[in-house]
């Protein structure tokens, strides 16, 4: 059996005495693959991540990355891992090139090394022709992948992406994606939290769900989907009717408000036959449905199933409790 490349036993961390940003997260996955961590705004990612890249320290529980200790040997767990974070951190007053080998330089390479690194991930990440303007004349999708080039100098084993496609537009998404997935054909192992789970259920291959400090699902994307059922039910009604319809479905599996939209959502295992149930029931009630669709489960209907609310108003929670950030781990 194949050791984890990550492994988090209880971990837990807690801010200024109060807030608890980690209550006891345990996970690990494999080598050679995207694991996907999904979550709310304020639910843990980030204090996890920075955990891991040594940044953070836990309060108690352990984590290993590429079989090393984090607490133990943080400098040995720096030599074999990437991080890039929420935003581009990137020198405006330097080239492209001189970012990445300045960062080559700050991991030990030897100068000439670290200039010809940077030549081949600057290439690798399309940047070979804008390498040598400032910084600063980039656009936002070519800063996002300048962070990312200086993130892969070092070769990580390990690289931590803290939502890397927040604010870039479409086009530069779809070529970030491109790129994590040959970074994993040639043998690096991505973490990545993303807000998007179009992009979690394109890229990852095994998905984590974090919600107020606790892992509460893991799995493949399709695993995830099948513990919600087969397919979704989504259902309208007059705003005023809302909770006088939930309380007519409840006989159902699991109705819910989606917050973001004001529909009522729940598991459909039968089908079109849940479907007419649910339509019986509200006309039962004297409920007149303004709109009922079907549809196969999305990690949308997961991901409301689990925290209670959609990945299109995860972002309206508090943010996590500030740490002091690093650049990037070295």
């Amino acid at each position: 059996m194949t050791e984890p490349i990550v492994r988090v036993e209880e971990v837990r961390k807690t801010f200024g005495g109060k807030v608890r940003a980690l209550d006891g997260v345990s996970l690990a996955f494999e080598p050679g693959i995207i694991y996907g961590l999904l979550g709310p705004n304020g639910a843990g990612k980030t204090t996890l991540i920075r955990i891991l890249t040594t940044l953070l320290e836990p309060d108690s529980g352990s984590a290993w990355v590429a079989g090393i200790d984090v607490a133990r040997d943080p400098v040995g767990v720096r030599r074999r891992i990437g991080l890039a974070g929420q935003s581009a951190a990137v020198d405006e007053f330097l080239t492209g090139r001189e970012n990445v080998e300045m960062i080559g330089l700050l991991y030990g390479l030897p100068a000439a090394e670290a200039r010809r690194r940077a030549t081949e991930v600057l290439e690798g990440i399309d940047l070979t022709e804008a390498a040598d303007r400032p910084a600063r004349t980039y656009s936002g999708g070519m800063r996002r992948r300048l962070d990312l080039a200086a993130s892969l100098v070092g070769r990580p084993q390990v690289l931590f992406l803290d939502e890397p496609t927040t604010g870039i537009d479409p086009r530069s998404r779809l070529d970030v994606w491109d790129l994590l997935r040959d970074l994993v054909r040639g043998g690096t192992t991505v973490l990545l939290t993303t807000q998007y789970l179009e992009e979690a259920d394109t890229l990852a291959d095994r998905i984590a769900v974090i919600d107020r400090g606790r892992l509460i699902g893991e799995g493949t994307a399709d695993e995830m989907k099948d513990r919600i059922g087969g397919a979704v039910i989504e259902v309208s009604v007059e705003e005023t009717r809302r909770d006088e319809a939930l309380r007519a479905l409840a006989g159902l599996d699991g109705p819910s408000v989606d917050h973001a939209t004001g529909r009522i959502t729940m598991a459909a295992p039968q089908g079109s036959r849940t479907l007419l149930e649910a339509v019986r029931l509200l006309t039962n009630a004297g409920i007149a449905p303004e709109d009922v669709a079907l549809h196969k489960p999305t990690l949308d209907d997961v991901f409301l199933a689990l925290t209670g609310q959609a990945a299109s108003a995860a972002g309206e929670a508090p943010p996590e409790p500030s740490a002091r950030r690093g650049r990037r781990s070295r």
